[in-house]
């Protein structure tokens, strides 16, 4: 038996990302997990409005997604968890400029680099419409065909109901095979 548990989001877990973009010319980190996919080439940042990379988000129209792994793990959190009105956050990590000019950090294992294109406004939230202009991936974690392994990647994962973090798991199978047998006795 369910319970109801009233209106919970609970589509996770989701990547932990780490933003960066500039604020008033200076860098500044945000850690972000409200991340979500609406095409091939497209990506959804979900930004509380409060937030101070916001206001830089709007200014430069750009932005950097770093996936983050379990060594970015504390800086991340660090980010995440300060504000850029009261600290700042540009020496957290290592970083270089992006060929799209964004703040790209060095040790992410995958980076995307966006340009803005909308801004979906609810009450509390700025909603980036981001498309991807940019991706760089270590080596080391792309595999044989030249895509992004995440058996090597290793992205840690947030989940909000519990305001957790997590680890990913292992492969389990390839899209698209599971299916293949059903409905035919197999």
């Amino acid at each position: 038996m369910k319970k109801n548990i009233g209106a919970t989001l609970a589509l996770y877990p989701t990547p932990a990302t780490v933003v960066g973009t500039e604020v008033n010319g200076k860098v500044n980190w945000l850690l972000v997990a409200h991340v979500g996919i609406i095409g091939h080439d497209q990506i959804m940042l979900s930004l509380f409005k409060k937030h101070y990379t916001n206001e830089g988000v709007r200014q430069t129209g750009k932005v950097s997604v770093n996936m983050i792994n379990e060594a970015m793990l504390a800086r991340a959190d660090y980010v995440g968890s300060t504000s850029g009105v009261k600290a700042d956050k540009s020496d957290v990590f290592a970083w270089h400029k992006g060929d799209a000019g964004t703040p790209v950090i060095d040790e992410s294992p995958l980076v995307m680099e966006c340009e803005v294109v909308d801004n979906y406004e609810t009450e509390a939230f700025d909603n980036f419409i981001c498309r991807i202009t940019n991706t760089y991936v270590d080596e080391v974690c792309l595999n044989e065909k030249g895509k992004p392994d995440y058996d090597r990647l290793k992205p840690v994962l947030f989940e909000m109901p519990n305001y957790t973090y997590l680890r990913t798991g292992e492969t389990i199978g390839k899209c698209t095979t599971f299916g293949k047998g059903y409905g035919k006795g197999e």
